[in-house]
This record gives C-alpha cells, sequence and structure tokens, in this order.
C-alpha cells in the first residue's frame, strides 16, 4: 500500500494541513510518504510524540540514514557535514547530556531576567524608531527581526552589523527550496564567520556567552558549533513569534483585549500562542536506533519518525477546543519548546521577549492595525520555521 505524501503547506494561516489532524486522530502511528521518497511513520497524538521524545531508543543526529527530512535531498547527502563536529541538537545521550549541562547555566530563568531592562530598551527604542518613519510599516522589518537578532548578538557577543550576513545565511538554513549546495555554502560561511569570531574572543574576552565558554574549554569546534545553533535559532523563531503573535491577537480582538486589560495575562498568552502556532512543528522528528513498539505499532531500527507538532499541540485530548486561540487556556504543557532531553534551550529567552514585545506594542501602539486581511499575508510555508516574510501596520497618527 503506498503511504500518502506528507503536506507541509497549510490552507488556513491559523491551522495545520486537515491531513495532519486526520492522521493525528487515527489510533495508531502511520506512515507517510516524506519529500525525498521515503517512508516515515507520522505521529500526531500528544501522548505518542511525548512517549517517543522521553524515550533514548530514538535519535535525534539527522545525518543517521532513515531520519525524516522536508527537503528532497538527505541531510547525510548534504557536501562538506561530515567533516562537522556533531551539534548539540544532534547528539544522543550519554554524549549529548554532558554537552548541554557546560551551557544549560546561560539559559536560567534568572539570567535571562536581568536581561529584561535591555530587552526593554531595545524594544523601546525600535518602537520609537517605527512611529518616526513612515505609515504603513512592515512590523518585521521594523521590530520582529531586529529586536531578537539585537538580543541574541549581545548574548552572544556578535557585533550588530554582521546581522545581514546571518539572517541571510540562516533564511537559506531554514528554506525548503533552496538546493542542497546552496544550504551547505551558507552552513559553511556561518562556521568560517564564527571561528574567526571565537578567535577574535580568544584575544579580546568581553561580557558574553562565548566568551565565558572560551574560560572553561579550549574546544574550539564544540564552540562553533553551539555558536552556530544559538545564532540560528535565537533569532529566527522568535522573530517569526513576534509577527504570528501580533497578527493573531490583532485578529481576535477579544484575546488583545484581555492582555491589553490585564498584563499579568500576557505570560499565559504567550504560552497559547506558542501552542496555537508551532512554529517548528517536524523540529522534534527522530530516527530509530533500534525496533520499538510506540502507539500500537512496531517502529523498526532505521526508519523514521515525523512529528505533527502543530497536529498534535491541538489534540483534544490535551487541549479541548484546541483549534481556538484562548489566552485564558494555561497551555503550559504544550510542545512548541519539543519534550524531553532536547527540550529547547533558549525557550526562557523566547518568552521573555515575546512578553515584553507584546506588552509594549500594544500598550505604546492601542491602534495599531493590519492593513490587509490576515489570511491574505505571505506566509512561510517554504520554510522549516513557520512565520511571516512581511506585516504591513499602520496606526493612528498622535
Amino acid at each position: 500500500m503506498t503511504a500518502p505524501h506528507l503536506r507541509t503547506t497549510r490552507t488556513c494561516p491559523f491551522a495545520p494541513p486537515e491531513e495532519h489532524e486526520r492522521l493525528r486522530d487515527q489510533e495508531t502511528p502511520t506512515k507517510v510518504t516524506m519529500p525525498n521518497g521515503e517512508q516515515a511513520w507520522a505521529l500526531g497524538r500528544l501522548d505518542h510524540v511525548r512517549a517517543m521524545l522521553s524515550d533514548p531508543r530514538f535519535s535525534s543526529n539527522r545525518w543517521l540514514r532513515g531520519f525524516p527530512t522536508l527537503t528532497k535531498d538527505r541531510p547525510q547527502d548534504v557536501p562538506g557535514r561530515h567533516a562537522r563536529r556533531t551539534p548539540l541538537v544532534m547528539m544522543d545521550p550519554p554524549e549529548h547530556g554532558e554537552a548541554r549541562r557546560a551551557v544549560v547555566g546561560e539559559f536560567t530563568v534568572r539570567r535571562m531576567e536581568a536581561l529584561r531592562p535591555r530587552i526593554q530598551r531595545i524594544v523601546d527604542d525600535h518602537i520609537d524608531a517605527m512611529l518616526a518613519g513612515p505609515n504603513p510599516a512592515d512590523l518585521v522589518t521594523a521590530l520582529s527581526l531586529p529586536v531578537p537578532s539585537l538580543v541574541i548578538c549581545e548574548l552572544l557577543g556578535v557585533p550588530y552589523g554582521d546581522h545581514d550576513f546571518f539572517q541571510t545565511s540562516s533564511a537559506t538554513l531554514l528554506s525548503l527550496t533552496a538546493p542542497a549546495e546552496e544550504r551547505a555554502a551558507a552552513a559553511e560561511a556561518l562556521h568560517v564567520y564564527l571561528a574567526g569570531l571565537i578567535a577574535r574572543r580568544r584575544e579580546q574576552p568581553g561580557d558574553d556567552l562565548l566568551s565565558r565558554q572560551l574560560a572553561t574549554s579550549d574546544d574550539v569546534e564544540a564552540l562553533v558549533s553551539l555558536g552556530f545553533l544559538l545564532l540560528l535559532a535565537g533569532h529566527e523563531t522568535t522573530a517569526n513569534m513576534i509577527s504570528l503573535g501580533v497578527v493573531a491577537l490583532l485578529d481576535h480582538p477579544d484575546q488583545l483585549k484581555a492582555i491589553t486589560t490585564d498584563p499579568s495575562r500576557t505570560p499565559a498568552a504567550v504560552e497559547e500562542l506558542l501552542r496555537y502556532f508551532t512554529i517548528a512543528e517536524f523540529a522534534t522528528s527522530r530516527v530509530a536506533r533500534e525496533d520499538v513498539e510506540l502507539g500500537g505499532v512496531l517502529i523498526r531500527a532505521g526508519e523514521g519518525v515525523v512529528t505533527l507538532g502543530n497536529a498534535a499541540n491541538r489534540d483534544p485530548a490535551a487541549f479541548p477546543h484546541g483549534a481556538e486561540l484562548d489566552v485564558e487556556r494555561g497551555a503550559r504543557h504544550h510542545i512548541a519548546f519539543g519534550f524531553g532531553a532536547h527540550q529547547c534551550l533558549g525557550q526562557n529567552l523566547a518568552r521573555l521577549e515575546l512578553q515584553i514585545v507584546f506588552d509594549t506594542l500594544f500598550r505604546r501602539v492601542p491602534s495599531l492595525r493590519l492593513t490587509e486581511p490576515a489570511d491574505g499575508l505571505p506566509y512561510k510555508d517554504d520554510a522549516t520555521v513557520y512565520g511571516l516574510y512581511r506585516l504591513p501596520v499602520t496606526w493612528d497618527a498622535p
């Protein structure tokens, strides 16, 4: 029997493809055909996804044969990738635990809260600039992208003047349509850039994450790999969540009113928006290292498992009426940041940035509104991280 092809394009910008929800509602995992023609097991139920992500018999190493990919090529076939150190997100136990413990202290709630004044100043400065500029404006270029880019640059010690380079490289790496050679070249350029930056930090340490890591480690390749991961994941995901969150709240004025009248609800609203969009929904895919029975099927060693994260985050068994946006839901148990040992290292920083941006933007610009219908905006259906290419907004002059 031919397995159906996995669809990744959303017909509604606020919902996963209907096929994903049908796959989730089946009792057992089902095989699907990935874009490169290989088959993988699709997991859409939240309990199945959590069980898989807690099971060390599943590997996150994308270079292993059988690992499901959304591109037409296979990760292990991308030129040059084998020459690099295995990044943190692709390590399995026990290597992963040791590497993660070395940096997890950099992302505690307490350390992130210490960044709050600086993030607030960055957000205020960019809203000032937007209000002083042309009206309408593109919120992506005015706020969504520069705020997390500046924050991650300061955290890592990356000169912000280089942001065009790493933003362009990141976009190429996350594209589903860019040829494998272009993605490999972008990865190589980022590695070379970070190696040079780390060499400079070794000579002239600063008050930043890379300098602190250099004080305790001589493993430059490991630091390049860590910087690569944080630079790539630290701005693109948060930038897209800012844009999507603004669209969703403007499109649901009752939900927006709930947080503008009582900002103490914003942290819960952020969790709900993270659940509602699940922008990196396939990032928690895995490949079985040995035969595993899961959800009533036998997944054999070497077979891939693709997670339908957005469908799982709307699983009615865990989130009643999950297709609805409800900022008072209490959605903290979502899997937008993954689950298990590989849960997102930077989630505390992302939460803080989103809370500050939403509170500040809607407080300072209460008349903010879209200039185009939400369902007609350019959404990133061709990237591994969902988001918006452009977000035109306007506001009343003071």
